[in-house]
């Protein structure tokens, strides 16, 4: 019989179900002012960063979740030149953003510096050198509070932060009061594009509420998913744009952009992936068109 002496990590998926992982090795096991931090080598996904308990990227298939992030939003737009990016401490949100000829400046604001940093150290495979690219300026601050102080305007903004749960230093940058300043940092045309949670059946309602707050702000929203094996569900995102219909873009426009406009080949992402992100399943779609609700900092209303 196999021994079960082996660490595992318990990773809670949605309410009443979790995901075990098989643990070669604890890299890292700590907590910063802001969160507690656990960075593991795992058998199944190699090194995985977990901050409060829960998965927030993996070695194996972080490319999935940052692909899905980064490039709808950048290539809705025609011609991307500054990127803002909230959160995004691993530094592959970073990446994918660099990978695009036309940007000219990143802001990256992350609340916690000695997460980062020791993202830095521990993982290098996610972040490939991006931190010391020149076209960043890098923060540590408050997002919201950043907003406040500075003026700035973004073609793009990506929102790569935790979920929104009780408690989260995330939970303020879900809001309709955060997406109207969000916006108002927007140049003409620009796209927002955010995490929104899991869109598996039976727990979307992180996911319709997020959407359904931006849609309170923004003209139009696009909510899409792709499945994050190491998150072990479907994974939402919702992009928000006055700009281009992502909705109708071509499979073939969509891979001549990628040929053009980024500077290396990518793993996940392409035209015909793009258009399976953005058709949502029956269910889902159903109960984003009864989703009321919108997250205020009063909570949801």
């Amino acid at each position: 019989m196999e021994s079960t002496t082996r660490l595992w990590f318990r990773d809670i998926l949605v309410p009443n179900t979790f995901q075990l992982s098989r643990v070669k090795g604890i890299i890292y096991s700590g907590r910063t002012q802001i969160q507690s931090i656990d960075i593991l080598e795992t058998e199944s996904f190699g090194r995985t960063l977990v901050l409060d308990g829960r998965t927030q990227s993996a070695e194996a298939d972080e490319f999935i979740y940052h692909e899905s992030l980064v490039h709808p939003p950048m290539l809705t737009h025609p011609a991307p030149r500054k990127v803002f990016i909230g959160g995004g401490g691993e530094g592959a949100t970073l990446r994918e953003v660099l990978a695009h000829r036309s940007v000219k400046k990143v802001v990256m604001v992350d609340i916690d510096q000695e997460a980062v940093e020791l993202c830095r150290t521990y993982l290098p495979s996610f972040h490939q050198g991006s931190f010391e690219d020149k076209r960043l300026e890098l923060h540590f601050t408050d997002v919201r509070e950043f907003f406040i102080r500075h003026r700035e305007k973004f073609d793009i903004i990506l929102m790569d932060i935790t979920d929104p749960t009780e408690g989260s230093p995330s939970s303020r940058l879900f809001t309709v009061e955060f997406y109207n300043l969000a916006q108002r940092r927007l140049s003409p045309g620009g796209v927002i594009c955010v995490q929104a949670g899991p869109t598996v059946h039976g727990d979307t309602k992180t996911f319709c509420s997020i959407v359904n707050t931006l849609r309170k702000v923004f003209p139009v929203v696009y909510p899409y998913e792709a499945h994050i094996p190491s998150f072990g569900v479907m994974w939402g995102f919702a992009l928000a744009s006055a700009g281009p219909d992502p909705l109708i873009v071509m499979q073939e426009e969509i891979n001549r952009s990628i040929s053009t406009r980024i500077s290396r080949p990518l793993r996940f992402y392409d035209g015909q992936t793009h258009q399976k992100m953005f058709s949502l399943p029956k269910f889902l779609r159903e109960e984003l068109a009864g989703e009321k609700r919108a997250i205020t900092e009063r909570g949801l209303t």
